[in-house]
């Protein structure tokens, strides 16, 4: 029996996570579920899974759960230490951490994973992005085991040589090719984006996601993130990722070999795909998803990224190009980016000129500790804000 701690049981990845678990609960059992502040979907998971821990990082949600639980008779104990996601991460119980906390949040409690030798199921990808290095580096050292969810990177890993896992040195391997849906905006002109709103940007054509990675797919910063967390993932330089715009989201990542030879993986778009492959990892199991029917697909589209109309995957390769904390600034950035957009303080073409301008003000340097890593987001962050409210006193 497979023991699972999920670090953001609410989103979306954690609610479809628990549906792969629910059909498979011979193999798997959830040793502890942690959220936000969704306090009805958790009391919900809760009563439904019965897991041995649960925390909310809200401390309000946190005394609510408590009292949601306390009236159902739970036996679910509510952890209330602000240091419980690392300690449920790096639980002596615990054999798998799915890691799906949105944002630079999951770095700590993802690192206590890796430290601890975890299987881990590799959801936030800003772990990698922040502190790719160090993150590799701990999860070699801890013979922990590397499993992404991503769909794209799932894919890549789903048509790699399986004995040589994740890696791509001596492979065969040519490139690899990220496909991108395109987002929302795809076949919208850049003038057309000086005005696009939030609930515009939220409409995503194809997947179903929580607002902060439908709004980085709107940009294109999310391919961009997902280029940085390849490199990582598969030792592979960053001249040897291709992204291509396939608006059917029905590919989902390919790696082309050195005879000629390219493998893709195709699926419907359901995340639950690669969520149930992750789990199972070298097998496969039921994941509840249809099989792809190609008669009814029809046909299959790519083209080029337009890096003039979002220079967010453009920064994205910069920051791999300059190395050091320049990904690290990138996605603090970013993160401030979005939710100010969000809250509508900043247009959405002032995301790219807001990160473009925290990487070019923020001096370069090397990261040798999470508390670095750490200390450079909080630089950035703090810089970011400060730019958005001279904007908004001049507008």
């Amino acid at each position: 029996m497979e023991t699972i701690v999920i670090l953001g049981s609410t989103g979306s990845i954690g609610c479809n996570a628990l549906q792969v678990i629910k059909l498979h609960q011979d193999k798997y059992k959830v040793f502890a579920l942690t959220a936000n502040g969704n306090v009805d979907l958790l009391t919900e998971q809760c009563s439904e899974f019965e897991p041995q821990f649960v925390f909310a990082l809200n401390r309000e949600a946190n005394q609510q759960l408590k009292k949601n639980l306390l009236a159902l008779n739970s036996k679910t104990i509510v952890l209330d230490d602000e240091n419980s996601l690392d300690w449920l991460a790096s639980h002596k119980e615990t054999n798998t951490v799915i890691s799906a906390i949105v944002g630079a949040a999951g770095l700590k409690p993802t690192m206590a994973a890796a430290n601890s030798g975890k299987k881990i199921l590799l959801a936030n990808k800003e772990t990698l992005v922040m502190a790719g290095e160090l993150f590799v580096k701990a999860v070699k050292q801890s013979n922990a085991t590397l499993i992404p969810i991503d769909s794209e990177h799932n894919a890549i890993l789903q048509v790699l040589p399986q004995s040589k896992k994740l890696n791509y040195k001596s492979n065969g391997i040519r490139k690899i090719l990220l496909t991108a849906s395109g987002g929302p905006f795809r076949t919208s002109t850049k003038e057309e984006l000086k005005h696009v709103t939030p609930k515009e940007a939220l409409r995503h054509p194809n997947w179903i996601m929580g607002k902060k990675i439908t709004i980085d797919s709107a940009t294109m910063m999310n391919k961009g993130l997902e280029v940085i967390e390849a490199c990582w993932l598969f030792d592979i330089p960053a001249s040897d990722i291709e992204v291509v715009i396939h608006p059917q989201s029905i590919i989902h990542s390919l790696v082309e070999y050195v005879d000629g030879s390219t493998l893709a993986q195709l699926g419907n778009p359901d995340m639950r795909t690669p969520i149930a492959y992750a789990l199972s990892h070298p097998e496969r199991i039921e994941s509840g998803v249809l099989g792809l029917d190609l008669i009814k697909t029809k046909r299959l589209d790519f083209e080029a990224p337009d890096l003039d109309k979002f220079p967010c995957l453009g920064l994205a390769y910069k920051a791999l190009h300059i190395g050091k904390n320049a990904p690290t600034i990138l996605n603090a950035a970013n993160e401030v980016a979005v939710e100010a957009f969000l809250k509508e303080s900043i247009t959405f073409n002032q995301i790219a000129e807001l990160i473009e301008f925290c990487m070019d003000a923020v001096e370069p340097q090397s990261l040798d500790s999470i508390e670095t890593v750490l200390e450079v987001d909080s630089k950035t962050r703090h810089l970011a804000l400060s730019w958005i409210d001279c904007h908004n006193l001049t507008s």
